[in-house]
């Protein structure tokens, strides 16, 4: 934990513009094979390959890196991200699928950590009536990344070469380096590192709240709801609503462009009312209905409801993140934060990582409609989890 006095805090917004920085890095990061795998001639099952190892290491990683957060400091595990992300593109560059697996290993370590090292910082440098807000902010890092990687990467491959693509996101990633060693300092405090978690005692921290269980809980069908939208909405429009290609990926803007208004309007009403859970059972009512509703009957709405009804989704699918770690934040031991953020965000990952196979698996027994239905039932019942955890304790 770090010890230091409330009323020297050091500023926000340095920090919070660097561990967005992080954020959008890993994003673009993640982004950039699916980006160029036309040009590169990746196949699908290379860019499952990727993400399955990518899942594969940043679940451990998330789990177990909050005790290294506590010992090195968040800038400083910033700067490794950003180091394993150099590592990554260089690794990809290479084009091979062994080289492509070898890139989303690396990339697994600094997807798992970057999260809770933000939450460990942020918690401690924002005041408790502004925390949802600033964390929405935070995760708006992962649109901008996307939106950057999918405007810039293309444009750069074609003109260069794929390899010029992961040579750009791997300079970013070293400018970042220099940002989070400059910073560091700053924020570096007097570190005392609290004692080790075995697996009991890091599990502990999840389960021994009912309210931050019930967060974890909810957090894997609103992950696999969040990750199903972004992957195959296109093609559940093609198929299922009626949509032409570009049509569909129309919708699927109008999503992503309500995802990033989201984690800002979610964070701001959050502030304002000081009722994050509540806004995230606001959340997942949301994206059930959508979800729900695209599902089953999608194909009936006009083209201006399909596509009010998918930014309605994006709203709520990629627009919940912020106040969810806002949430672990206010309810984790204080010098816990970045610990309990990785364990809680272990749940979300197996979300991220089982929703591709049981989208899958449904889609090929009853349909991408019915996958979709199915993924709004998971969606309610970890509403109903928020709501029976909000009752365990009081709020703090």
């Amino acid at each position: 934990m770090i010890v230091g006095n409330a009323a020297a805090r050091p500023a926000l917004l340095p920090a919070l513009g660097a561990m967005t920085w992080l954020q959008a890095l890993v994003a673009l990061a993640l982004f950039a094979p699916g980006v160029v795998a036309p040009r590169a001639h990746i196949e699908v099952w290379q860019l499952s390959m990727f993400s399955c190892a990518v899942f594969a290491v940043g679940i451990p990683a998330s789990f177990w890196g909050g005790g290294f957060i506590a010992r090195v400091g968040s800038l400083r595990i910033a700067s490794l991200c950003a180091a394993a992300i150099v590592v990554g593109m260089a690794l990809a560059s290479l084009g091979s699928s062994a080289a492509l697996l070898a890139a989303g290993l690396c990339l697994g370590l600094a997807m798992g950590p970057e999260t809770p090292a933000s939450a460990a910082l942020l918690a401690r440098l924002v005041t408790a009536e502004r925390r949802a807000f600033v964390f929405s902010v935070r995760q708006t890092g992962n649109q901008i990344g996307a939106v950057c990687g999918s405007l810039a990467l293309p444009a750069i491959a074609i003109a260069f070469g794929p390899a010029w693509c992961y040579a750009a996101v791997a300079a970013l990633a070293l400018l970042a380096i220099a940002l989070f060693e400059w910073l560091r300092p700053a924020y570096a405090g007097k570190i005392v590192p609290p004692p080790k978690l075995d697996l009991r005692a890091r599990l502990a921290l999840v389960t021994a709240d009912r309210r931050i269980a019930m967060l974890a809980l909810a957090s894997m069908p609103f992950s696999a709801m969040q990750v199903s939208l972004n992957t195959v909405f296109v093609t559940l429009g093609t198929r299922e609503l009626g949509l032409s290609h570009i049509e569909a990926g129309m919708a699927l803007a109008c999503a992503q462009a309500g995802g990033l208004i989201g984690r800002l309007g979610w964070g701001y009403v959050a502030m304002r009312l000081d009722a994050s859970r509540a806004v995230l059972i606001v959340i997942g009512l949301g994206m059930a209905l959508c979800a729900a509703l695209l599902g089953l009957d999608g194909g009936s709405l006009s083209r201006t409801w399909q596509f009010a009804v998918a930014a309605l989704f994006g709203l709520t699918a990629s627009g919940w993140n912020g106040v969810f770690i806002a949430e672990i934040a206010r309810l984790a031991p204080q010098d816990r934060i970045g610990e309990t953020t990785g364990a809680v965000l272990t749940a979300s990952y197996a979300g991220l990582l089982a929703a591709p196979a049981v989208v899958s698996i449904l889609d090929g027994v009853a349909g991408l409609g019915a996958a979709f239905f199915a993924l709004a039932c998971l969606a309610l019942c970890g509403t109903v989890a928020l709501i029976w955890g909000g009752h365990d304790k009081a709020s703090t």
